[in-house]
């Protein structure tokens, strides 16, 4: 995944498969059904914290991994 769309669409899937509404995973998850809705609309400011506990509720990891043939950008200070 490299944009909030993509991080949203399938968190919307991963909601949908586990036939949830909106307000049942945003209360499983602790959050607002307004964050929720606004996260599965690919809101690129969406707290991590939040995200990380929509996630959770869903039975998600999230993992960090290497992209194939990007080597990281260095930056200079």
């Amino acid at each position: 995944m490299t944009t909030p769309s993509d991080l949203a669409s399938a968190i919307k899937a991963a909601r949908r498969a586990l036939k949830l509404r909106q307000a049942e995973l945003a209360a499983a998850a602790g959050v607002g059904v307004r964050f929720l809705v606004e996260l599965e609309a690919g809101k690129p400011t969406a707290q991590v914290g939040k995200m990380l506990a929509v996630l959770g509720a869903l039975g998600l990891d999230c993992q960090l991994v290497p992209r194939s043939g990007k080597a990281p950008e260095r930056r200079s200070p």
